[in-house]
């Protein structure tokens, strides 16, 4: 038996059981995903106020066999909070659940409702005169349920870890509407099976996460930040591992610019300040964090001058005010946007094991080239393997003009990926863009795995169909 559609029959047969309010009238953001690509479709749009409305409604969409949507801040980059096809599902969005529930400094720990926006948790925890260290382009809208839903991971993963690292316990509500309460503060608990980690990262398949006690860490004492022009991506690799000999784990951010993103900005986003006349063919963007006792422009000096002598670098320009550190980083920051302005055949999140960095690069230049006449915009979170592959049309195309070419051009990088013993989604997820890409590439024992765990949670199958595996 198939999945039914989220009807009026459904809306009436829950009421009395939860307040009309509940229930909205569905604008276009919540059928939209940020790059265009996808186009959602709805039946019904419920915002509950609490746990025990989100359980009502699963109880109820798992009874009538109706499929859900988990929304957070609908800032997925592959479409997992948009259903494409398929009887029209209920939309769950948690945004009405934003409570920062508390905050105990003392053990480095924050408790918030998943629809917290994570710009706030980050502003609550500042507070507290503590630092939570999630940071992504998105955090203004992006809501805390869905970074653990999709385990984000952004500018801070080299130091403090994806999302995953930074949860303790999780509350949710499971497909059949049962609330697990492992909203647990403890740094151990040994107790079986790790249902919080299996939550995370399911991107809705699994169940729906209704709150979360996440890791705060001390605000570092002094920062700062440098952009050091490199000769090659080698020698960015060689530069990040000096700098780890040297400043251990007060590296915050490690991150690799291409000259093309200088150039999409300059085309796109001419207000956005530079700092090289003339770009440079590569280079990467260092963040510090540090003690009291430990200058971070002289650190970051002191390492310049020894990666000189090790022809690692070749210029470089470190921030001498907190007003230069933000321009750095919103340099990078903004070059997402100048990637979605001048519009991508075709993208990509992945992750290479780090010695692989320099080799997968340039052998996905001449991989490409092959193809056709294209531009690369390849940057992202070199500390930790993650690049941002995103292929281009030359100056002046549109990227509809090469859409029948964009298949080759995912498949040769992805290709590429797998040869190099990387992964094809490294932050994004699967959501249903990757899905088939995932049967592609994934280990048989893992795909067969995650059925078998799908099954057993979400019999009925109403969990965020289609997302990760294939309904």
């Amino acid at each position: 038996m198939g999945l039914k559609p989220a009807d009026a029959e459904f809306v009436a047969a829950l009421d009395g059981k939860v307040p009309p309010t509940v229930f909205r009238d569905i604008e276009p953001r919540y059928l939209e995903e940020p790059r265009g690509r996808l186009k959602g479709r709805a039946g019904v749009l419920a915002c509950p106020h609490d746990k025990q409305e989100v359980a009502v409604l699963l109880a109820a969409a798992n009874a009538a066999r109706v499929g859900v949507v988990p929304y957070g801040g609908g800032t997925g980059l592959v479409g997992g909070q948009v259903m494409t096809e398929g009887p029209k599902p209920l939309i769950l969005s948690l945004e009405r659940m934003r409570a920062i529930r508390a905050v105990h400094p003392e053990e480095n720990v924050i408790v918030a409702e998943a629809g917290a926006i994570l710009a706030d948790l980050q502003a609550a925890a500042l507070a507290a005169d503590r630092l939570f260290p999630l940071s992504l382009a998105s955090e203004g809208s992006a809501r805390i349920g869905g970074n653990l839903a999709t385990n984000a991971g952004g500018v801070n993963v080299l130091r403090y870890g994806n999302a995953r690292d930074l949860c303790l316990g999780l509350e949710a509500v499971l497909p059949d509407g049962r609330v697990w309460n492992g909203l647990t503060r403890l740094r151990k608990d040994n107790t079986g099976y790790d249902v919080r980690n299996l939550l995370i990262g399911s991107e809705g398949t699994l169940g729906v996460i209704t709150a979360a006690a996440l890791k705060l860490a001390p605000i570092p004492a002094r920062s700062g930040t440098a952009i050091f022009v490199v000769p090659s991506p080698r020698a960015a690799i060689d530069l990040l591992s000096l700098a780890r000999d040297r400043v251990g784990e007060g590296i915050s951010a490690f991150e690799l610019l291409h000259r093309r993103g200088f150039d999409f900005l300059a085309e796109t986003l001419p207000d956005v300040r530079q700092p090289f006349d003339t770009p440079p063919e590569w280079c990467v963007l260092v963040d510090l964090g540090l003690v009291a006792d430990l200058d971070p422009q002289e650190q970051l000096a002191h390492l310049f001058e020894a990666a000189l002598e090790r022809a690692l670098v070749v210029d470089g320009l470190i921030a001498q005010s907190e007003s230069q550190r933000d321009a750095f980083w919103i340099l990078r920051e903004q070059i997402p946007e100048a990637n979605r302005r001048i519009g991508s055949v075709s993208s990509h999140d992945v992750s290479i094991p780090l010695g692989a960095l320099p080799g997968f690069i340039e052998t996905g230049a001449e991989r490409i080239a092959a193809i056709g006449d294209f531009r690369i915009n390849c940057f992202g979170h070199v500390g930790d393997g993650n690049l941002h592959y995103n292929v281009f049309p030359p100056k002046g195309a549109n990227r509809a003009d090469f859409a029948e070419q964009a298949p080759q051009v995912k498949r040769a990088v992805h290709d590429l990926v797998s040869e190099f013993h990387g992964s094809i989604s490294a932050e994004h997820g699967i959501g249903r863009i990757k899905v088939g890409d995932l049967e592609r590439y994934g280990d048989p024992a893992k795909l067969a795995a995650m059925r078998a765990i799908k099954a057993a949670l979400d019999p009925m199958g109403i969990m965020n169909p289609g997302a990760v595996l294939r309904a």
